[in-house]
């Protein structure tokens, strides 16, 4: 009988508790790991625990030309993803349908309903120069607002140089709160303002500077075209009524280098503004955060970086800005046409970087960062349809799920069972050790780099107990053919664990890789099958080198599978073995010829 291989092999074959071991220490570890996040159950998709399915569809906007193409529906996806990956609302799933629809998933959790409204504000990004405003009810005009004396209590924005910096300071509610006036005593300077700038510039170009020259240099000789835009203008501003939704829905519309009339909320109040061609573009803001304001200890504040094309453009409509009176002092954020910020300028801001500063909680100034980061989408999208998945329905389909699996898991131990006898006990540890460390890890990914558990991933890790006993397969049968060539067992162990692991490596190599495109070439659920397929693949290569093949060596050394029982499943009569092989000792050969 030839003796098994030195080295690795040896050593494997006299010390396999030692692999046993560190598998278990890895378990307990993981486990404990597990309990101590208090995160002791997978996280769930939006197809199990419930949530928001939204459709959005791209539309033209009236006398544009055709914007819809591939190329901007990519880009809309991915401001969206960042949009709503920016509110920590993990799982969301954004991807396109057909040519004209994007299709957003949002599970059911604490800030779903705020990624919600903020994903179907679509529209474009802009700052435009405010005209003229008026507050809602209650307040009272403050032309000389401070962060510490602004209507609403909360600071405003303003730009200092301070340390060298350009910061703006915004409200503190965060939501357009700002020095506005009433219809009373500037409401007379006011209109005379923005006669002005209709008068200089009736068809106002998009730089943003007609707002800020016309209440400088009004020309006298207005044409009457001009005297009647300003009374129709005018007109419109008095009779909008913000707090009605239809007239909301349709203010703020236009072009770019239209004046329009718009819609804000100020502390939950709305206000109405008149609002110059636009200064800035919202793609022109390369990135914005929200960040604690260290020093002046009032809360948080929104930083914004411009590209060099939007630092020019933004130094002069906040120099030309920083010369007139409130309101005129003020640049609206507008965002889907409705004024979400307004603050005021004392000072040019150059240098390509702002900071809006004042009394924001760390919630408001993360939600102004996140539309000043992602609100410049390049298409406007119209919502099509809303659909709720009810976590009832979740929940029947997460029991569907289970019982498949079991099912499948049950199929599995009962072949196992009638073909392999005894075997099958190591089969089935090997697949209870397998399926503990996927559901840990699985546990332990939705905090970490926020899986979710979705139905299609339920599907992988059904198809992986396939994938798992076919390396038990592979090892058994390697193993029954030494046996069969006359091999005892305890050698026919480690003579087949070398085939075997070679066989094991390339099919597992090739369903990792499968999975591997598969996640990279698809989106959506699909991703969340190729994932957990690909995770118990590498699984199934640790638990067979650290499990299957060790505790395999240790009960080869009993007497139950070393003497081959009946029941062992090693049987060498049930296997036809052939009779043992025997070493045939060679003949001695003398030194001296003489002596033989």
């Amino acid at each position: 009988m030839a003796a098994p291989k030195k080295g690795r092999s040896a050593s494997a074959q006299s010390k396999p508790g030692r692999a046993l071991a560190l598998i278990l220490i890895a378990l307990v570890a993981l486990t404990g790991g597990m309990f101590a996040s208090g995160h002791t159950t997978p996280r769930l998709g939006i197809d199990l625990a419930g949530g928001t399915s939204i459709t959005l569809t791209a539309i033209n906007e009236p006398g544009q030309p055709n914007a819809i193409n591939k190329t901007n529906m990519d880009t809309a996806v991915e401001i969206m993803n960042r949009r709503v990956n920016g509110l920590g609302v993990s799982e969301a799933e954004v991807q396109t349908q057909g040519n004209e629809n994007i299709i957003v998933n949002i599970p059911k959790g604490t800030d779903s309903e705020e990624a919600r409204d903020q994903v179907g504000t679509t529209a474009k990004l802009y700052f435009r120069p405010v005209l003229q405003s008026q507050v809602g009810s209650g307040a009272t005009e403050n032309p000389t607002a401070s962060p510490s004396t602004s209507p609403s209590g909360s600071g405003s924005p303003s730009p200092s140089s301070s340390d060298g910096k350009d910061e703006a300071t915004e409200p503190g509610a965060g939501d357009s709160a700002g020095p506005s006036s009433t219809p009373s005593s500037s409401a007379t300077s006011q209109g005379r303002a923005l006669t002005d700038a209709l008068k200089a510039d009736p068809t106002p170009s998009g730089s943003g500077s007609a707002s800020a020259k016309a209440s400088d240099d009004a020309s006298p000789s207005a044409s009457p075209s001009a005297d009647a835009a300003t009374q129709a203008l005018q007109a419109k501003f008095a009779a909008l009524d913000c707090n009605d939704p239809k007239q909301r829905a349709e203010a703020g519309k236009g072009k770019t280098t239209d004046v329009v009339v718009a819609c804000g909320q100020d502390n939950g109040s709305w206000s109405k503004f008149v609002l110059g061609p636009v200064g800035v573009d919202g793609t022109e803001v390369e990135k914005a955060q929200a960040l604690l304001d260290t020093q002046s200890g009032t809360g948080w504040q929104v930083v914004m970086d411009f590209d060099s094309k939007g630092a020019d453009k933004f130094a002069d409509i906040t120099g030309q800005l920083a010369t007139q009176t409130s309101p005129q002092n003020e640049f609206a954020i507008v965002l889907d046409d409705e004024v979400v910020s307004h603050p005021y300028v004392q000072a040019a801001v150059t240098g390509g970087k702002a900071e809006i500063s004042g009394s924001f909680t760390q919630e408001e100034a993360q939600n102004l960062a996140n539309m000043l980061s992602y609100g410049a989408l390049p298409l406007t999208f119209k919502e099509s349809s809303v659909t709720t998945v009810s976590p009832a329905l979740g929940g029947e389909q997460l029991q569907a799920g289970l019982i498949a699996g079991a099912i499948g898991l049950a199929l599995v131990v009962i072949y196992l069972v009638v073909y392999y006898r005894g075997l099958s006990l190591i089969a089935i540890a090997s697949l209870l050790v397998s399926a503990v460390l996927t559901y840990v890890i699985m546990a332990l990914l939705g905090p970490t780099i926020n899986f979710a558990l979705n139905l299609p991933a339920v599907c992988g890790a059904i198809v992986a107990i396939g994938i798992t006993a076919d390396s038990f397969i592979v090892y058994f049968e390697r193993v029954r053919d030494e046996i069969r060539e006359g091999r005892t067992l305890r050698p026919a162990v480690e003579r087949a664990w070398p085939r075997a692991r070679r066989t094991i490596l390339v099919s597992d190599f090739v369903s990792f890789l499968s999975a591997a495109v598969l996640f990279i070439v698809t989106v959506g659920k699909v991703q969340g099958f190729a994932f957990t397929l690909g995770l118990t693949t590498v699984l199934d290569v640790v638990v067979v080198f650290f499990f299957t093949k060790p505790l395999l060596t240790l009960l080869a050394r009993t007497k139950f599978f070393g003497n081959g029982h009946s029941w062992s499943g090693l049987d060498p009569k049930r296997l036809g073995a052939r009779p043992p092989l025997r070493r045939t000792r060679r003949p001695v050969v003398p030194a001296d010829p003489k002596e033989a």
